[in-house]
């Protein structure tokens, strides 16, 4: 008699960028199959073993299929049609995190107004439904704002700083096609981020607070931990879980945060997938925020999320020209002390794109900023 053909259980991801690529990697080990949508051929996801359907992640009958050939589906981007995602769900896909977060999280206003709805603290902020509006909020904070797309935005695009009421007529010209909010200028100490992961059955883990930093709008480095007070931290784990138990569905979710000047947190925005700000845990933690995300979707247990080491930082390495992706400096990154490369396949390479990251532990964070920094300074792309 021939054997019974095994099912091998498949991961679906709307998506295969470099977040892909790194659940993809995280998944093969745990005996998952991935299958993903992605528009790019030989996209980074899958470069690594992922099955790439190659269409939009629009496209209505791609979605279809991926969820017809997987057993669990999940997103590398909040970018898409959740309405599609929401009947592909009715249809008996198992989508996490759940289409209706991820519809919360694309509209930052909505996001915003149920989170204040909850007492979670924000920096105020109010609708933009013409000039008028518009005005009347520039002068209710201080003649200081920002000008923000309610969709679409991201690493800075669609936001706007405005000081004035000419400004804010550009600001209002420059986005009459979208909807906008308003949201006052916080004069913060320092930007935090935590990674929360919670399962199929409501249980949340955290992982460490760290501080993110900033150039052009784009987080560039991450410190673990938040060289913050014991209190601080406290602070924004309490805000981490009370964010986490308002969304539906699992997965690892990114929380971005601004340390006022007075000693606040305030939550800046969510992301419903793994983020920028976690690549350190592939290093650094017992459990990385790729695996913990597969762990989550699929109903496994939840891994431990502790540090292994003292302290991290990791680097980004964005592109710096505009041409063939052509890496130089692999050896010298390597030859630092704890440091790690991950590069994610993309072509070309483009100002400001995306295209790895450095991360390297260290007893301090001090000594992990200053190796990893000599490592990004020996590295081009």
């Amino acid at each position: 008699m021939s054997e019974p053909e095994l099912h091998t259980l498949t991961i679906g991801i709307v998506g295969g960028g470099q977040l892909g690529r790194m659940l993809t990697l995280a998944a093969k080990p745990l005996g998952f199959a991935v299958v993903v949508v992605d528009p790019s051929k030989h996209c980074p996801a899958a470069q690594v073993g992922a099955r790439q359907i190659v269409a939009d992640l629009y496209d209505a009958a791609a979605l279809r299929q991926l969820a017809a050939d997987a057993d669990f589906v999940t997103v590398e981007i909040e970018h898409l049609d959740a309405e599609m995602l929401e009947k592909i769900e009715q249809s008996g896909a198992v989508i996490n995190p759940s289409p209706s977060t991820i519809r919360l999280i694309q509209d930052k206003y909505a996001q915003k107004t149920q989170l204040q709805a909850s007492g979670v603290p924000l920096a105020p902020f109010a609708e933009i439904n013409g000039a008028d509006s518009a005005q009347d909020a520039l002068k209710r904070f201080g003649g200081e704002m920002l000008v923000k797309t309610r969709h679409g935005a991201y690493d800075g695009r669609g936001n706007m700083l405005v000081r004035s009421e000419e400004e804010l007529a550009d600001a209002l010209d420059r986005f009459a096609d979208k909807k906008l909010y308003a949201e006052k200028r916080i004069d913060f100490e320092r930007e935090l981020a935590v990674m929360v992961a919670r399962d199929t059955n409501g249980e949340i883990a955290l992982y460490p607070i760290v501080q993110t930093i900033h150039e052009r709008n784009i987080c560039t480095e991450v410190l673990v931990p938040a060289p913050v007070s014991k209190t601080i931290t406290q602070k924004a784990e309490t805000i981490a879980r009370q964010v986490a138990a308002l969304l539906s569905g699992a997965g690892t979710f990114g929380i971005e945060l601004f340390l006022t000047k007075d000693g606040d947190v305030l939550v800046n925005e969510i992301a419903p997938r793994v983020h920028n700000s976690g690549h350190y845990t592939t290093e650094a933690c017992r459990t990385s925020q790729f695996e913990q995300h597969i762990r989550a979707i699929a109903g496994l247990p939840l891994g431990d999320t502790s540090l292994t080491v003292p302290a991290a930082v990791m680097i980004n390495i964005l592109g710096e020209r505009d041409g063939p992706t052509a890496p130089q400096g692999t050896a010298d990154v390597l030859a630092v002390p704890g440091a790690s490369l991950h590069l994610y396949g993309k072509h070309p390479t483009k100002v400001d794109r995306k295209m790895g990251h450095i991360t390297v532990t260290a007893d301090s964070v001090e000594t992990a900023q200053k190796l990893a920094q000599k490592a990004r300074k020996a590295f081009s792309i």
